[in-house]
């Protein structure tokens, strides 16, 4: 016992000192209601009509009751890992009394007054802060004058369907303390449990042998003939004590010498809602999903890429919220280790083939997005990053190189990226009416099969596809095969693809190092024009670009909707104006971000409250 106590205060010291190190947690989520709330009111949201009418229909989700209890316009976080040897989650909540988190536990969740051996079922009140945990789950809920914790060691038991001689970890491979002797708290590893072995059935004689038999003895032999799962029953139930007995060695700790809040220098406190993942941690737990399937067959799991390793590329992910009066965007920013910062710096610089320009169109299309990036330095650093994930005790770095070097040698890096040397932008124009011959198939009054061609109006989009290739002979060679087989016929540089009709006969076109695959060439402008002046400066700035305009893509697609779907489609119209993406060439801070943004007509109203009376409006007869 003096193992476990002396685990039970390292763990307790762990989790005090992690209220203060942001290093121990794999994930962190923000809600900066003091941000939020300078652009919005709570009030409006919460007592907004298509709100009210929710809830007058179903009066258990009134989210007003919250707001009497939650302190909205202050920060909530969520927060936890899952790499850490006990992973957990913590949600941590601003509140306005202690008394009124525990009238709400006692109406909503029933906390009763009396607990069970664990602790489990009642509130127990420790006088700086109270307990309560629902009978029959794990998360327990802790609450002083100023805060509610939701808290929950997520730690499983590993199934029993892993746990065979073939996947036990050798003793060699890790070292385990006497300090964890009396636990199963570790890591998420294949293992095999001691577990009381089990009475294996009586081999028959040709006589009766005459055994002495305990009470001990006839449990065991009804363990295994009635219930062969009843063994790993009581080690769960073994295993779920000890976890809740840590559970609330590490809630004493948060609470009993005054609750801390979470905080995170990952978080970026000017958005509304911020969130930060550790990309490694992340990869590590799909690791997880197939190193123990595969550890069953021959252990091949030691030769796929170790978890570590996904660290070394993607640090950390965060992502941004933010909701204005005339837009709401996500911003995504991927921190990359300086190594593999160079490389993406280095991939996502490209320099644009001017000549595509002269295929933009004119003027605006509904919609295009403008992707570019050094197809030759993607490849060109192949080898590196894949020595990188590959690092691994049972490849030598020999081994490693050997095989790079075999890829290097193979590939041709500079002639190899001239066949997609990176610039891909794709178009969408307009909408057609095209009248096509369509197949029917029907059956005569002797059941025979009946075939007749008829014309029928058709829909189709305008679009246009345009990629460099700057190979000498490839995209020549292709073209003329594709004659020779028959599935292009050639008319000057234009090849129409055989068969596509119905989609307005799509055709290549190829112009020395420029090839577009459109079904229509009215809107090629050149070079000249308001939008292919205005994308060249946005691509100037940006590897990737790109808008939809909302209003007009559903005026145009709409023209054939019902009556209901088009006066619904219309009120989306004219509240949002366009969504768009962009992403800058260059890494700061080792960092590249992407922006997602949702543009609105309306500026007098925030955005949230725009959406909320666009919902009503739709859902209103």
């Amino acid at each position: 016992m003096k193992h476990f106590y002396t685990l039970i205060f390292l763990f307790a010291t762990y989790f005090t000192f992690g209220q203060t190190n942001p290093d121990k947690y794999d994930y962190f989520v923000q809600f900066n209601g003091n941000q939020l709330s300078k652009k919005v009111s709570i009030d409006e949201v919460l007592n907004h009509p298509i709100i009210t009418k929710y809830i007058s229909k179903k009066p258990d989700f009134d989210l007003r009751k919250y707001a009497s209890i939650i302190k909205l316009n202050e920060k909530i976080t969520i927060h936890g890992n899952f790499l850490d040897s006990v992973p957990f989650y913590q949600v941590t909540i601003p509140v306005k009394s202690k008394e009124a988190v525990k009238q709400y536990l006692v109406e909503k969740l029933g906390a009763g007054e009396k607990s069970d051996s664990l602790g489990k079922g009642g509130i127990q009140d420790f006088g700086k802060y109270a307990v309560f945990t629902p009978s029959g789950v794990k998360r327990s809920f802790v609450w002083n004058d100023n805060y509610l914790v939701v808290f929950e060691l997520t730690k499983r038991l590993p199934s029993k369907f892993y746990d065979v001689a073939e996947t036990t970890v050798p003793s060699d491979s890790i070292e385990v303390s006497d300090a964890y002797s009396e636990t199963v708290i570790e890591a998420p590893v294949p293992m095999v449990v001691d577990t009381p072995k089990i009475a294996e059935p009586s081999v028959m004689h040709d006589e009766p042998i005459i055994e002495e038999t305990t009470v001990a003895d006839t449990e065991k032999d009804y363990l295994y003939d009635g219930n062969p799962y009843e063994e790993y029953t009581v080690e769960q139930a073994e295993f779920d004590r000890k976890l809740a007995e840590k559970q609330s060695q590490i809630i004493k700790a948060l609470f009993e010498n005054g609750f801390i809040a979470p905080t995170s220098p990952k978080i970026n406190v000017a958005a509304d809602i911020s969130s930060w993942v550790n990309y490694g941690g992340v990869m590590s737990s799909f690791y997880s999903l197939y190193n123990y399937p595969l550890g069953l067959f021959g252990s091949y799991d030691k030769y796929l890429p170790m978890q570590k390793n996904f660290g070394n590329f993607i640090k950390g992910i965060n992502i941004d919220f933010y909701f204005d009066n005339d837009n709401a965007r996500i911003e995504e920013v991927v921190e990359y280790s300086t190594e593999i910062a160079k490389v993406v710096s280095q991939i996502s610089n490209r320099k644009i083939n001017k000549n595509i320009f002269n295929y933009f169109p004119a003027e605006k299309p509904l919609g295009y997005v403008s992707y570019h990036f050094d197809t030759k330095a993607a490849l060109e650093n192949f080898p590196s990053l894949t020595t990188e994930l590959f690092q691994n005790p049972k490849f030598g770095k020999e081994d490693i190189s050997i095989v790079t070097d075999l890829i290097s040698t193979i590939v041709d890096e500079e002639a190899t990226a001239k066949l997609f040397d990176g610039d891909l932008s794709a178009f969408l124009y307009d909408v057609k009416d095209v009248e096509v011959l369509t197949k029917k198939y029907d059956y005569d009054e002797n059941f025979e099969e009946k075939i007749t061609e008829e014309k029928v109006k058709k829909s189709i989009p305008l679009f246009s596809v345009i990629f460099t290739s700057t190979h000498p002979t490839f995209g020549d060679k292709l073209l003329q095969l594709g004659i020779r087989k028959k599935l292009l016929v050639q008319n000057g540089n234009v090849y129409t693809i055989v068969g596509t009709k119905d989609y307005g006969d799509i055709f290549i076109l190829k112009d020395k190092d420029v090839i577009i695959v459109a079904n229509t060439r009215d809107y090629f402008g050149t070079g000249k024009g308001s939008f292919a002046k205005d994308t060249k400066k946005d691509l100037s700035k940006n590897y990737i670009s790109g808008k939809m305009n909302i209003a007009q893509t559903i005026k145009t697609f709409g023209k054939n909707a019902k009556d209901s779907e088009l006066d619904r489609m219309t009120k989306i119209s004219s509240q949002f104006s366009d969504v768009s993406i962009e992403s800058p060439k260059k890494l700061v801070d080792n960092k590249l971000k992407f922006v997602f943004k949702l543009n609105s007509f309306k500026s007098d109203k925030n955005i949230i409250l725009q959406t909320l009376d666009l919902a009503d409006e739709m859902t209103s007869k």
